[in-house]
């Protein structure tokens, strides 16, 4: 496990005001939900897929061995990435919040992703990404007790594992553009000729 030079205490004094300001916040009532949202466009010479989120963007490619060119992890490996990150992100939320020294901390997430998932053969195989699992690599003078609890706190309120573990419905739709059609002809209007023929 890599070590940073400083030590994470300095950044969960800053974490540690964030979070009494937030909590103040909910008991005001004044915190409201957040609105999420992220559009993914795929590029049209190499197929690499920009996804934009806020003013940030992320860039997700395939391995050669499917058409990609490597320019950035898959969505499988953007979702192992997103695990690692919320997990990190609440135990620092959790030790700033329970005051918890950490010299440092690392989450190492793996996974399986099968290719003949769902093909003949295979019907039993998952098509998402399965054996997940996560370790969390800390450096801290605190006591395994305060390890523990704080270990049992962010697997109780990390948003992205409980949201693998406890999936929702997902609602979909289409929208269809069709930009390359023919613009469609005019009605035919009737002729001088043919308006004066009695009916």
């Amino acid at each position: 496990m890599s070590h940073s030079p400083a030590p994470l205490n300095d950044y969960l004094a800053e974490k540690r005001a964030a979070v009494l300001a937030r909590d103040a916040a909910i008991e005001r009532g004044t915190a409201q939900p957040a609105a999420l949202k992220a559009r993914v466009s795929a590029e049209g010479r190499s197929g690499v897929r920009r996804i934009r989120i806020r003013d940030h963007q992320v860039i997700s490619d395939s391995p050669p061995d499917f058409a990609g060119y490597n320019l950035g992890p898959s969505s499988p490996e953007l979702q192992l990435g997103v695990l690692g990150s919320c997990v990190t992100h609440i135990f620092l939320i959790q030790a700033a919040s329970r005051q918890v020294p950490l010299t440092s901390l690392e989450v190492e997430v793996s996974g399986v992703i099968d290719p003949r998932g769902g093909k003949p053969g295979h019907e039993q195989t998952p098509i998402w990404p399965h054996d997940i699992a996560y370790t969390v690599h800390i450096d801290s003078p605190a006591s395994r007790a305060d390890i523990d609890a704080l270990f049992e706190a962010v697997e109780r309120t990390c948003p992205i594992l409980n949201l693998l573990r406890n999936p929702q419905q997902v609602r979909a739709s289409v929208a269809l553009t069709n930009s390359g059609a023919a613009a469609p002809l005019p009605a035919a209007q009737p002729s001088a000729a043919a308006e004066a023929v009695p009916a």
